[in-house]
């Protein structure tokens, strides 16, 4: 093929140079039109959440500046704006690599199928996963729905490919005279207020994220077995954003991690993280396979669960203000930063399904619009897996008691100091659960319930047995 070819290389949640399948295609048969496009048209009720937006905003600029200002940013419909492209660049291919979300493999299909008719041929790549959600399955060519066989069978696939970097250097651009679109003018903070907080706390884009795993490596892996279940620590990866967005490859991380593992004699440590990279393949099974479990129970039994409709509740979770401090703390780490530690994550949902009796759904649709790391799989799955309705789900009756996972992995109460500063001066004794503490021992500390902290919204007895009964309710439901 001529070395005159031009490609336009469609980034999506691939927003990296390095290790990206579609981009070195690109760039080894010609010259690559680079862009972005808001779609406006196709995502309907999966549109980025705020947190999101920001992080897509400050990613895009980065990738921009990688590019020496060569990303062409767009709004709009995107079959209409790459049919547009096509014929004013004369582009003779299309590439891209491969969404999963249900509305994007149909928007995809037909992008696909459209864009031949103007002469240009489009190919698409896995630039997301260790392995397509259809290469992992059962013999019979059925899904799995338990974790555990799908994790073995995904290790039987082999070692992940090597990520690949050597044509970065050999990227020419299509020069495009028509002005590129401000990455301001995409309006991704037009109703932003976290902006300011987050920005202080996280660095969006490749080199941010090859940053966070080098900390990940020299601070984090050595611990991360056991460290990981403990959110004061710095055992977690924080790596969830940048892989959501694509702005480090899984292939990457996993040899990344793998060789320093080999170096330092910690290979246990990094199988245990390799896991947790599987879950999300695992994540995406499901998604391919089970479209709609985005909102629909994944086992139809749930869908005559008993849920109560109870805005106070939903907005004292969601504010942080249910009175258990380790479930607060976990809301206003995420109000603040668009993150939450993964423990405090399944500690605030099951609270939230089980001892508040609010649909999952509700509790799902906050965190999508309050993660930076909002992925619809891994959000869904996740959501059903703690409510009990889900794939190789949490059986409905493991019922978090935030109090004894407070003493168990914040026993020095550092992660809810951090959070509550109300409660700073709280001693350990009462700290987690300040609402069963003797009145004048609370004020001897500075604190009146449901002045300077509040009391808390349910009894856990009660409101466990009352969830269980919930439960018995569904016993011979098919």
């Amino acid at each position: 093929m001529a070395s005159n070819t031009k490609s336009i290389v469609w980034f999506r949640q691939d927003l990296r140079l390095q290790d990206n399948p579609a981009l070195e295609v690109a760039a080894s048969v010609g010259k690559v039109l680079p862009i972005y496009i808001v779609d406006e048209k196709n995502a309907a009720d999966w549109c980025l959440g705020r947190a999101s937006q920001w992080w897509l905003n400050e990613s895009l600029r980065s990738l921009n500046e990688s590019m020496n200002g060569a990303l062409c940013l767009y709004r709009g419909d995107p079959l209409r704006i790459i049919e547009k492209l096509i014929t004013e660049h004369s582009i003779s291919n299309i590439f891209w690599n491969r969404c999963y979300e249900p509305w994007q493999v149909l928007r995809d299909k037909t992008i696909k199928s459209e864009v031949r008719k103007f002469g240009a041929k489009a190919r698409s790549f896995n630039g997301f996963l260790l392995n397509e959600p259809w290469e992992i399955a059962k013999s019979d060519g059925t899904p799995y729905k338990v974790f555990t066989p799908f994790y073995k069978q995904s290790r039987l696939k082999g070692t992940p490919r090597e990520a690949s970097i050597d044509y970065v250097s050999k990227i020419r651009f299509v020069s495009n005279s028509n002005k590129n679109r401000e990455i301001d003018s995409l309006n991704l903070l037009s109703e932003n207020v976290w902006s300011t907080e987050m920005a202080s706390r996280w660095t969006p884009g490749e080199k941010g994220g090859e940053q966070v795993l080098k900390l990940f490596l020299e601070r984090g892996l050595c611990n991360y077995k056991i460290g990981r279940d403990f959110p004061d620590k710095e055992a977690v990866s924080r790596l969830s954003p940048y892989l959501h967005f694509g702005e480090l490859s899984p292939n990457y991380v996993w040899h990344k991690v793998n060789n320093f593992a080999v170096l330092e004699n910690i290979e246990t440590q990094a199988e245990h993280f390799h896991r947790e990279l599987v879950w999300r393949e695992f994540s995406y099974s499901l998604i391919h396979y089970f479209p709609d479990l985005t909102y629909r129970n994944l086992n139809r039994r749930f869908d005559d669960f008993p849920w109560k409709k109870n805005d106070q509740f939903i907005k004292k979770w969601r504010t942080g203000m249910t009175g258990y401090p380790l479930i607060d703390a976990g809301m206003r780490e995420l109000a603040s930063t668009g993150y939450m530690h993964n423990r405090v994550r399944m500690i605030t949902a099951s609270f939230l399904v089980k001892n508040l009796l609010i649909d999952w759904r509700n509790g799902a649709e906050w965190f999508w619009d309050s993660l930076v790391d909002a992925d619809l799989a891994n959000n869904s799955c996740s959501w059903q897996w703690v409510a009990g309705s889900g794939a190789d789900a949490a059986p409905y009756f493991r019922i978090f008691n935030p109090v004894t996972q407070s003493k168990k992995f914040d026993p020095d109460a550092k992660y809810i100091r951090r959070w509550i500063t109300e409660l700073e001066k709280c001693p350990n004794k009462y700290i987690h659960d300040p609402s069963s503490a003797p009145e004048s021992e609370l004020q001897h500390f500075g604190i009146k319930l449901d002045q300077t902290y509040p009391s808390a919204i349910v009894d856990l007895k009660t409101s466990r047995e009352a969830a269980l009964r919930a439960y018995q309710s569904l016993k011979g439901r098919s």
